[in-house]
């Protein structure tokens, strides 16, 4: 009667693992929902260069995880990972309050390689609650998600606020202890997950190397050495470029070779053209989030100089402008999810390529209704700030749209054998695409040539013109894709 009570509810580790990631994602996003405005005010950078360190540390954020799964997989096992980032991201956390630039560049350089630790492997944990086939897998996932969000909206509204408000540092710290608080969570309610398997050593990672450390323990310590590697790629961020456009066209011959070699070995036609797609849909992927994450770089500096964040007497700080969209997430996740279920049962459901399309178009609707908000401008040159929750709306219906559907497109597309690999690649889209947020943000930005900030009518009217730019880009690239749904939906082979 127990054990039915257990299958009928989920697993008790699932729990532990919600309130855990929440607290990861109140530090990360803690982090970046503050950046951009502390390179601005506190460290005195122009817009452009920290746009620029805001792209690469993101980008990097977003490539850790490739590194740090494989790892788990072969040395250390999924608790001992998850440990170790939760660690070095409260210390990347704790060492921006030195107030340095150096400071910081050696924070973000611990918090990249913890991500890259936890973010991988928590997920795979939660996977490892549920035997194959558990119909209650994809539920606690779902409610994973919420937890992810939850955080989301607790750093862009409480850590925003008391950052802006009280000073940088309070916020910094107070992330850096929501990340101690998830650490003790992961660490107290071990018991409730000890039965995933994978979370200790494994035998590769037991053997020893010399001086009684083995595998495992040299992978923790060689981590270390990646934080300056990580200093240094942020500040020399041009070197960036080559570096992920390599490991793209690297990723992107290994699937097509993965997909020719599954069709050879089961006499079919199909994978090769599927990894052709899945090369398509990253692109498309890429595109979409390089233009989404100007949330925390371009349009953070345009609440802050030229939205009216004026909320009966109360100014919103501009940092907390970013709560929108985790709120939105949360309001309309489980209506997108239940309606994708209704328009299937009734053979109305589109296309991955047309959701794809439709995504986008919604993301730059959200760009072109900043020009609607040009026409009830005050004398401040300021937007209402309405303009900006409309902008955050679509652009969180258009990520709904595209995010989840694009995960799950990646298991069904992709040969069983390479299904790690296959989601390697697209977590690497994402990299590529923050690192393309930071490139465009550059240019983004309301600043003359000689880097001063621009003020008033000017800095309004440059802001509002690259955004029509890219909205105008985005809706060119959506009917692209629409015009091409066909010969899409063909190379996939009848994946839907």
């Amino acid at each position: 009667m127990a054990n039915m009570q257990v299958k009928q509810g989920h697993p008790n580790g699932l729990m532990t693992l919600f309130f855990s990631e929440m607290w990861e994602r109140v530090c990360y996003y803690g982090m970046r929902v503050l950046l951009t405005l502390y390179l601005v005010k506190s460290l005195m950078k122009g817009d452009a260069d920290a746009a620029l360190i805001y792209g690469a540390y993101t980008g990097l954020v977003y490539a850790a995880p490739i590194l740090g799964g494989k790892m788990a997989d072969k040395y250390l096992g999924y608790r001992n990972a998850v440990m170790l980032g939760a660690i070095l991201m409260a210390i990347g956390e704790f060492l921006i309050l030195g107030g340095s630039e150096q400071f910081l560049m050696i924070g973000m350089g611990a918090l990249i390689v913890g991500n890259g630790y936890f973010k991988a492997n928590i997920s795979t944990i939660v996977g490892k609650l549920y035997e194959d086939g558990d119909p209650r897998r994809d539920s606690g996932f779902t409610i994973f998600y919420i937890g992810i969000n939850i955080g989301a909206l607790l750093a862009t509204t409480v850590i925003a606020y008391v950052g802006e408000t009280y000073g940088f540092k309070y916020g910094f710290g107070l992330a850096g202890f929501g990340m101690l608080l998830g650490l003790i969570i992961f660490w107290t309610g071990r018991n409730n997950y000890a039965a995933a398997e994978g979370l200790g050593f494994t035998e590769e990672g037991k053997q020893k190397v010399f001086a009684g450390l083995n595998k495992a323990h040299m992978v923790g310590i060689l981590s270390l050495l990646l934080i300056p590697v990580c200093y240094f790629l942020i500040m020399q961020n041009s070197w960036m470029d080559y570096i992920l456009i390599s490991l793209f066209l690297f990723i992107s011959y290994t699937l097509i070779k993965a997909g020719i070699a599954a069709d050879a070995e089961q006499k079919v036609a199909i994978w090769k053209d599927r990894m052709i797609a899945l090369i398509i849909f990253m692109l498309i992927n890429i595109t979409f989030w390089a233009c989404f994450e100007q949330a925390g770089t371009s349009l953070t500096l345009f609440a802050d100089r030229n939205v009216d964040r004026s909320v009966f007497g109360w100014e919103m700080p501009a940092s907390m402008t970013q709560f929108f969209n985790p709120f939105f997430i949360i309001v309309f996740g489980s209506i997108f999810s239940v309606m994708w279920v209704k328009l299937s049962n009734i053979g109305k459901n589109p296309s991955i390529p047309l959701k794809f399309a439709f995504g986008i178009l919604q993301l730059a609707l959200g760009f072109l209704v900043t020009n609607i908000g040009l026409q009830f401008v005050n004398e401040s040159f300021q937007v209402p700030l309405i303009t900006l929750v409309v902008l955050y709306l679509l652009h969180t219906t258009g990520e709904l749209f595209l995010s989840p559907i694009g995960l799950s497109m990646v298991t069904k597309l992709s040969p069983k054998n390479i299904a790690g690999t296959a989601m390697g690649a697209w977590f690497l889209s994402f990299a590529i695409a923050n690192y393309l947020g930071g490139q465009i943000a550059a240019l983004t930005g309301g600043h003359s040539d000689t880097g001063v900030a621009l003020t008033g009518a000017e800095g309004l009217e440059k802001y509002i013109s690259i955004f029509s730019t890219l909205g105008f880009v985005l809706i060119g690239i959506a009917v692209i894709i629409i015009l091409f749904n066909k010969p899409l939906k063909k190379l996939m082979h009848g994946v839907v």
